[in-house]
This record gives C-alpha cells, structure tokens and sequence, in this order.
C-alpha cells in the first residue's frame, strides 16, 4: 500500500545545481516510483500482488497508470478520484548519491485495517514508517490475521522518542531503514549500534547500506551481504526494489542470508537504469544470485 510518484529524473550530472546556477543532465526519463516500485517489483518477481493507490484525473497519475497497465498490475484496490491528484518527484542524480525534491496534492488513503479485512494478504508492505495510532491497530490486527509486515522509513521526522514509534515497529515483522535513516531514528553514532537497537524492537531489521550492501539482525544473530560493484546511472528505487528482493525470498521460503543476497541483487540491478526500469524478474535475478555462489 502507499502512493504512486511520477519521478522526473535528471541523471549523469557531474554535481546538483546550487542557487542561481544551471548544470545540464546527460539524460533525463519520466518513471514511475513511489510504491509502484514495491508493487511492480515484487510482480515482476513472479508474486499475485494487489496496490492499494489513489490517483486522479492529472497527467502524472495517467502516465503510473498505464504504467501500471503494462506490467499486468491488478487495479483491484485503485481508488480513481475526479480531480487532481498530482504526486511527483524530481531526482538529480550524480555518480554518487541524488538530491530529491516531491509534492502531493492531499488525499487520504483508505485504512490499512479496511484491505486487510478485505483481501487477507500473506504480507504487508508499507514503503514508509507508519506509527499514528490507527496504523498501530492496523498493525495488530495483521498480526492477529497472520499477515507479517514488511515496512521501510523514508526520510520521516521521527525518532524513538517519538509517540507511537516503538509500538509500530514491534508490531512489524521486518523493519527496512538505509543506514542514514537508522542513525537518525535511533541517535546512535554508529550502523552497528542503530541495528542494536532496532532489533530489540522489530523481530528482524536490514540495514541498507548501499555499495557496501547490507546487514540485518534476527533472533539476535546478525548477517551481512556484500554487494557486488555495478555501474550506477541512477540510484532512484534501489531501496524499494531491494525490499522487493527480500519478500521474495520470504515468500520462497528462504533463509535470511538468501534473502539479504536476493534483496542485495534486486538492489544494485535497478541502479542501471533511470529509476526502478531496471528492476529485475525472477529469471534474470535467478542469473544474479547465481553469478554469487
């Protein structure tokens, strides 16, 4: 669940403009994102996958619609509004990290606890930390209906302290932050002491950490995946289609090393293209964990 983005993304640029400069990208793509990325990813990957979204009568929710089309996604859960429901991120990407500026027109989503009692899914996945007192609920009653949680964070301004935040990631099987957005939630100094911490919260936790691939905590073991080095055009979707990677696995059944290794490899698969384009399908990601072993 969560909302679809237009990302504009200016890619091959040698630096990001500072105020009252102009730089020229190498080459520029219109991508769907937002949680497209998760939906079409893990669709990609071979899994029956409903997007709960919500969309309007602008060019931007037509372009992630017939997006959407392309790809077979099923429209199930598609909320079509009569007005405006632009949702947009414009991307600048350098060789080594990407500036992003976004904007939404309002709209409130449909409860959490409405489609789990309507479709029953096997998992969640909620592309942002989520921790307002109805999705607490939402988040027990997943539990009580069997269906694990899978959320990422995003850039939310929150910490521990901060009501409700605790209670969420309790309540959510597999916590998914990168390593800036762990440090921040938690105030640590340090990825290591962040996933400590974490993972006295959250039954499992990845860390993303980039070219350095990532690392996780469960049962209070921890885990690490290198990843391999790739040319990167763009980094935009890398986060989304490497938790794509790992339901896969936790949907085959997996064990948690093979997880971080496939979520690894969906990961720096899409980074060669602008946005989540290069996201992989099971055959070719197949092929990856293969080129590993």
């Amino acid at each position: 669940m969560g909302a679809y983005f237009a990302d504009l993304i200016f890619h091959g640029l040698s630096e990001v403009a500072r105020p009252g400069q102009e730089v020229f990208a190498d080459g520029f793509a219109m991508v769907p994102g937002g949680a497209y990325t998760l939906a079409m990813a893990t669709h990609r990957l071979g899994h029956d996958v409903i997007w709960a979204a919500d969309f309007g009568t602008d060019p931007f929710s037509a372009h992630v619609l017939r997006a959407a089309r392309a790809e077979g996604l099923d429209d199930t859960a598609f909320r079509r509004h009569p007005r405006s429901l632009r949702s947009l991120t414009v991307a600048l990407s350098t060789p080594r990290d990407r500036a992003m500026i976004s904007f939404q027109d309002p709209v409130t989503p449909e409860p959490i606890a409405v489609l789990l009692h309507r479709y029953r899914p096997r998992l969640l996945m909620v592309p942002q930390l989520r921790y307002d007192a109805e999705t607490v609920r939402s988040l027990r009653l997943a539990r009580r209906l069997g269906t694990a949680v899978v959320m990422d964070c995003q850039d939310i301004p929150a910490d521990l302290e901060t009501p409700g935040v605790r209670e969420a990631l309790a309540l959510t099987d597999v916590f998914t932050p990168n390593a800036a957005e762990a440090l921040r939630l938690t105030g640590t100094a340090t990825v290591d002491e962040a996933l400590a911490r974490l993972g006295a919260l959250s039954p499992t936790v990845v860390i993303k950490l980039g070219g350095a691939g990532a690392i996780a905590l469960h049962a209070g073991r921890r885990y690490d995946v290198a990843a391999q080095p790739v040319a990167a055009l763009d980094t935009t979707g890398a986060g989304d289609c490497f938790d794509a990677g790992f339901v896969h696995g936790r949907l085959a059944g997996w064990d948690l090393p093979k997880c971080l290794a496939a979520a690894v490899a969906c990961g720096s698969a899409v980074v060669g293209g602008p946005g989540s384009s290069a996201a992989p399908d099971a055959a070719e990601l197949g092929r990856r964990l293969a080129g590993l072993s």
